[in-house]
């Protein structure tokens, strides 16, 4: 092991290499997070401990160091590039609900029309961390042993700022997609609202063309004749005029104080209304 410090090593210049393509985050100033949930998830992140440090990665996270990011059930990966050759790894653990919990959480969802409609319409309703807790889970890290974070760099602190820029990223991800939040505890979107559907009663648009009703043919068969104008639009070179005279608007219009070349303006726009419809002058 080298005597010297790990800034002294060769290849260590004190500057990110600049990363072509990488992921970056869009705020360029202030806040990061701009939902109720990415919120909270950076003030579970200071609750925690972490949040003072967080902002040592704001700047790799802004100029997009993170080369690649992928997020699973309980575990975010991420390579994040630093000044050496080799982006450094880095990890962040969550623990995931298991199948008893994620059951009793999704039956609770399911049993409320609000939680339930607002999930299938793609939201994340403010109060779902209350509907968890009063199940005895938590949607966010509680407490510091429900947050595991590892980096490869040689830093010590915890977070370094290459973990702290994967934070960043991930508050911006979880303000344009909420299910990755759940999908962290081990549910993706998919399966979530598949479940929710399933415990409601509520069939999937595909198991409807796959299963049509008795009678019914498939979806695929009927394209040709799906629609079909009927003998009066078929026939028709024209749609047959309305039954109130077009200039029956004109009626109701105030008399205007001007004149153009000598005519009123409602008699002026009377004629062109009548044309417009193809009615004979009056």
């Amino acid at each position: 092991m080298s005597d010297q410090p790990f800034w002294a090593d060769e290849g260590f210049s004190g500057r990110p290499r600049r990363v072509t393509g990488g992921i970056q985050i869009n705020s360029t100033r202030g806040s990061v997070a701009r939902t109720w949930w990415s919120a909270r998830f950076i003030a579970v992140l200071e609750g925690l401990g972490v949040g003072g440090r967080l902002a040592r990665g704001k700047s790799y996270a802004r100029a997009g160091q993170i080369v690649s990011l992928s997020l699973d059930a309980g575990a975010v990966v991420a390579l994040v590039q630093g000044s050496r050759p080799t982006p450094y790894k880095v990890r962040i653990g969550v623990p995931t609900w298991g199948k008893e919990e994620w059951g009793r959480a999704e039956q609770a969802l399911a049993d409320d029309a609000w939680y339930a409609a607002t999930l299938l319409a793609g939201g994340m309703p403010p109060e779902i961390e209350e509907l968890f807790a009063g199940l005895g889970l938590t949607l966010f890290p509680a407490e510091p042993r429900d947050l595991s974070m590892d980096c490869t760099c040689p830093d010590f602190a915890v977070p370094c700022k290459h973990l702290a820029a994967v934070f960043y990223v991930l508050a911006e991800r979880f303000d344009a997609d909420p299910f990755e939040v759940l999908a962290l505890r081990g549910r993706d979107r998919e399966a979530l609202l598949a479940n929710l559907r399933t415990r409601r009663g509520v069939p999937s648009a595909a198991a409807e063309l796959a299963a049509p009703g008795e009678g019914t043919p498939p979806l695929a068969h009927t394209l040709d004749r799906f629609f079909a104008a009927g003998p009066a639009l078929a026939d028709a070179g024209r749609l047959a005029p309305a039954l109130t005279s077009p200039g029956a608007l004109l009626d109701q219009v105030p008399e205007l104080p001007i004149e153009v070349r000598g005519h009123r303006v409602t008699d002026l726009l009377r004629v062109a209304y009548h044309e417009l419809h193809g009615y004979p002058e009056d």
